[in-house]
């Protein structure tokens, strides 16, 4: 800990206080940063907030999740499985080059390769570039979620990543958790240049002057991002005026942040699922539903969102958030100690067994302290949790080797969308397609599958929507992992620092479009 003071104190020295003129540097503290500068190494929202720094995609969502044109001015249906978007004709790339629809086509062919991003695109046949600032998106049969997947693909200098570096390596391998030229190397259009990056310690961004956008109300020149892991430090840093704005804020001091007259607050409610998964790979107790349904009626998660959370969550007995599709009404969050230990009994645990778990203590909100409280209200069963946690990059690791018995996730959907929960958390594991990429409980049910699948073409709002429940049920009384809570959002930032415009559901704040007075 005095370590990590050591560097934050001299990178706000560095620093000094915000500019006076009308550029202005904002300083700017998270929980953690991206592990990588790769868009498309690791599905997370660290890496998609850069995206939208350094980026941008063909269209984004607004506050209210209406869709707004970027860097596609517009679209159209053009058969039922064909969608053509019309591309901005005055969009730079950081590197100077004009982009054109070929580095949209090279972009998403990039992305089909990312073992995280593939099965976004799965449902898709392909996309062509019609001429340089056209480009068609063709799907494999009819699909409603075209629109919400052109928010994920922020075209890349395909250029800039062609070719291969000093190490004879191709610049556009993605490698997950290693080196390659993408992980330390971008060129985007977005609002700002990567300026350097000491991993754990700061990232610097400088506006780029030839940024397409001339009609952005962003008065930001300068981005200087300090990963603070400490809540309380990193309220105490905005606080005493050494950054501007900070996320999330902890629930513990919202209260105390809202009192002082320094700071604005923002908080709203966020579709992002916290859950635990039961790794059946290394544990035989968790092949029994039994076991599952017993582990989850031992979790009082009203409890946890009170005590731990302070109210900034809301209990969940599913993965889709209300508001959803495939939200399920009757499916609220269990709890039954009684029955718990019944379903212990009867599956001829009523002794327990030891596991372990891990999770992170930097990635989402109270997120060690939830471990704590799920591993202590399991042993109320006789299950004996050995609990590690870890730094958001070390963890991340550990997931994707499946290397723990229960394992925490985050998730929120990237279509906005009840399927995504699906395809990513509870299908079959299949590293052909990507379905199941962060399925580490190795859960499979043919059914779940071929109804997930069939929602994709679907048409109708209602009738897909009822299939989406089913699907919600079915994981409920599979007990297929273990749904805790909907966290909710808080960001604060000094007075003068305009956030309210610039944050949103998805946790993807707009800076190029903030406004520091």
């Amino acid at each position: 800990m005095p370590r990590f003071l050591s560097f934050f104190v001299l990178a706000l020295l560095i620093v000094g206080p915000a500019a006076a003129g009308e550029g202005k540097t904002l300083r700017m503290a998270y929980d953690a940063d991206p592990t990588s500068l790769d868009p498309h190494e690791q599905l997370a929202s660290a890496t998609l907030q850069l995206s939208h720094l350094v980026f941008d995609p063909l269209v984004r969502f607004r506050q209210d999740l209406s869709l707004e044109p970027r860097l596609a001015t517009s679209w159209e249906q053009i058969d039922g499985r064909t969608t053509r978007f019309h591309l901005r004709d005055d969009v730079k790339f950081h590197s100077g080059r004009t982009m054109t629809a070929d580095d949209v086509v090279w972009t998403f062919n990039r992305m089909r390769k990312s073992p995280d991003f593939k099965a976004l695109f799965e449902p898709f046949e392909g996309a062509k570039a019609i001429n340089a600032h056209t480009v068609d998106f063709v799907t494999k049969g009819p699909y409603p979620l075209v629109l919400n997947l052109a928010t994920y693909i922020f075209p890349m200098d395909r250029e800039f990543y062609s070719g291969t570096d000093a190490k004879g390596a191709p610049k556009d391998a993605v490698i997950k958790h290693g080196s390659s030229f993408a992980s330390a190397n971008m060129s985007g259009t977005g609002p700002f240049i990567v300026t350097g990056r000491e991993q754990g310690i700061k990232l610097t961004l400088k506006r780029f002057k030839d940024y397409w956008d001339t009609d952005s109300p962003g008065n930001v020149d300068e981005i200087v991002f300090t990963p603070i892991k400490e809540p309380a430090t990193r309220v105490a840093a905005l606080l005493a005026g050494d950054v501007d704005f900070i996320g999330p804020v902890p629930p513990t001091d919202l209260k105390r942040v809202k009192r002082v007259g320094c700071c604005t607050v923002v908080t709203m409610a966020s579709p992002r699922i916290l859950t635990f998964q039961l790794n059946q790979a290394r544990v035989d107790a968790f092949k029994d539903p039994r076991v599952r349904k017993a582990m989850s009626y031992a979790i009082n998660r009203e409890g946890i969102a009170k005590k731990i959370m302070r109210g900034q969550a809301t209990p969940a007995g599913q993965l889709s958030p209300p508001g959803y599709a495939g939200h399920n009404e009757a499916l609220t969050p269990p709890y039954d100690l009684a029955k718990a230990k019944a379903l212990m009994k009867d599956a001829g645990y009523e002794d327990g067994f030891s596991v372990t778990m891990i999770a992170p203590n930097n990635r989402y909100v109270g997120d060690s302290r939830i471990a704590e409280a799920v591993a202590a209200m399991l042993a109320k069963i006789n299950i004996k949790v050995d609990l590690q946690t870890l730094p958001k990059a070390q963890y991340w690791q550990r997931f994707d080797a499946r290397d723990g018995d229960m394992l925490m996730i985050g998730w929120q959907s990237d279509t906005q969308d009840s399927a995504n929960f699906y395809e990513f958390l509870v299908m079959t594991p299949d590293a052909e397609t990507g379905y199941g990429q962060y399925n580490a409980g190795d859960y499979s049910n043919p059914q779940v599958d071929r109804l997930t699948l069939q929602t994709q073409t679907m048409t109708d709002e209602a009738a897909r929507a009822e299939v989406l429940k089913s699907i919600e049920r079915m994981l409920a009384d599979d007990a297929a992992l273990l749904p805790l809570q909907w966290q909710h959002l808080a960001w604060a930032a000094r007075e003068n620092v305009k956030i309210g415009p610039v944050v949103n559901v998805i946790d993807m704040p707009y800076l190029g479009d903030l406004v520091v007075e």
